[in-house]
């Protein structure tokens, strides 16, 4: 089985697999002198983790779990944080913000946290992290920018980059405006008199000792060394530094930073070494398509999608075509919530190869629950909105009625994200409209249809039968969309539902019926 399932990933072209064969082709011999192939994300704290973190750690365990499947050489997943980073401006969701405005220019391990819990803000946001990456499961190993920088783990990388300071500077000075270039060093010491990290023209006097020389903003000219956590690198420079220092074989980034690739890439070669292997995702867009962007506040927080559907969905919404530009908003949930379930119950009568494309092999390394939903969430939604004020105990009363026995370890959780879809962004523009003369006729046939079933029958099929039938006899097989059109506005409110015949067994017969029957009401 283990040699089949190899074979199947070699030829496989879902994109984790394409990936990991790049890693592959890197090392053709088997595993690299250190013994593992190196795959690393970053993360920059000075904001919060945000759903582009979770996206960006999960696409890579998935290039990381995919190469596993293909090779037997260890693998180690880095999550770097350049906190000795300076704070270029102060986030508008932290508090104490007049104090962080006194420390700006600053590394963030050396900024007072304004939520007076860790060290440093970076040492907050840090644990806020690891904390995030926990939460999911995530297997990684941290490391902190400023650790490395001032222990001394990157004064030989500083000093490879301090002998090739010229040739870093002909790849870099062609892609500045002419202003920045008299300015711009890769090498930024932090000022010994502010502690800010400085934007000044650096001298090289001796690489092999680190030593640098600049003139600091009081006019001072300072020769010091720029080991130690005395200095840091530039950010495209710093990149490179980070892939030929730890030896990263691969790390994928949003579409934003194409160009600071292709630098850093360059500048990787400069210093002697290969760069890692990845690929650059597209970005999210807004409901109106626009680019999402912080500082609009027209994004989707994770907090928010964790609100009205499970970490998988995230997950499955996230695997898909990820170098495609996607609308991320709160409307995409529940179709990602049913995809997802859908997908697991295809998942057991796949064969190999469509199993390594079913987007849950790769959520969930190939150990998918074996036991699919008993109903969409699109369905769970449609009974919530029907019932009113429900609860917990009311959606499950109707869900025992409709299939005695029912249980399934997410469902009580996708109930709690149906209410509170419901709730929030549902019930709000809820509206049933009252049927045409033409739509109160097919209405009341239906209904004396409904009151001649049997519940004791298979109540689903009877129902979208007669629903069906209906629709033949009034609209035309050619008018049928006019008619569940006229069923969804009237019965339940909305442009769009589910399939009836499901939801009349689900929500019951008399239940229904009461719909038709309030429907009816409203006829002029």
């Amino acid at each position: 089985m283990a040699n089949d399932l190899r074979d199947a990933a070699l030829a496989s072209k879902a994109w984790p697999y394409e990936e990991a064969r790049k890693l592959l082709a890197r090392y053709p011999e088997g595993a690299p002198a250190k013994g593992h192939v190196l795959f690393e994300t970053g993360y920059g704290p000075s904001g919060l983790p945000h759903i582009g973190t979770f996206n960006e750690v999960l696409r890579t365990t998935m290039v990381r779990h995919a190469y596993a499947e293909l090779s037997d050489v260890p693998t180690r997943l880095i999550a770097f944080s350049d906190d000795m980073d300076g704070l270029r401006k102060v986030p508008d969701n932290v508090p104490n913000q007049a104090m962080l405005a006194e420390h700006l220019g600053k590394p963030l391990t050396r900024i007072p946290d304004p939520f007076g819990k860790f060290e440093s803000f970076a040492h907050h946001n840090n644990a806020m992290l690891r904390e995030f990456l926990d939460r999911f499961g995530f297997q990684y190993e941290f490391i902190s920018s400023t650790e490395y920088y001032s222990s001394g783990r990157f004064d030989d990388a500083l000093r490879n980059v301090l002998r090739h300071y010229d040739a870093i500077m002909a790849v870099m000075l062609p892609t500045l405006r002419q202003e920045r270039q008299a300015t711009y060093s890769p090498v930024l010491p932090v000022d010994p008199k502010t502690g800010v990290v400085l934007q000044v023209p650096v001298e090289v006097v001796d690489a092999d000792t680190g030593t640098i020389r600049y003139t600091a903003p009081d006019g001072d000219v300072i020769t010091a060394s720029a080991l130690g956590g005395a200095a840091k690198l530039q950010w495209k420079v710093d990149w490179a530094m980070r892939w030929v220092a730890l030896g990263v074989d691969y790390e994928m980034s949003g579409k934003d930073l194409i160009d600071s690739v292709i630098q850093s890439s360059k500048i990787c070669r400069v210093l002697g070494a290969k760069p890692p292997e990845g690929f650059n995702y597209e970005m999210f867009l807004d409901e109106h398509g626009e680019k999402i962007s912080k500082s609009k506040g027209n994004g989707l927080s994770l907090e928010q999608w964790l609100t009205y559907g499970p970490p998988e969905s995230l997950a499955y919404f996230a695997y898909r075509e990820p170098k495609r530009a996607k609308q991320l908003h709160i409307g995409v949930i529940p179709r990602a919530i049913d995809d997802y379930w859908k997908s697991v119950a295809d998942y057991p009568a796949q064969g190999l190869p469509q199993k390594l494309g079913n987007p849950v092999h790769h959520i969930h390394n190939g150990d998918v629950p074996a036991e699919p939903l008993p109903i969409s969430f699109g369905l769970l939604l449609n009974l919530v909105g029907v019932i009113g004020n429900a609860d917990q105990d009311v959606v499950r009363d109707y869900l025992q009625a409709y299939r005695p026995g029912t249980q399934h370890p997410a469902l009580d959780a996708l109930i709690g994200h149906a209410l509170a879809y419901h709730r929030d962004y549902v019930a709000p523009t809820l509206q049933r409209r009252a049927p045409t003369a033409e739509e109160a006729v097919a209405l009341r046939d239906l209904d004396t249809r409904l009151a001649a079933l049997d519940a004791a029958q298979d109540l689903a099929a009877a129902a979208q039968n007669d629903v069906y039938e209906v629709g033949k006899t009034y609209y035309g097989q050619e008018r049928l969309r006019e008619w569940f059109k006229a069923l969804y506005e009237t019965l339940l409110g909305s442009e769009q539902g589910p399939r009836m015949g499901s939801f009349i067994a689900l929500y019951g017969l008399s239940n229904s019926r009461a719909l038709i029957a309030d429907a009816l009401d409203r006829v002029a």
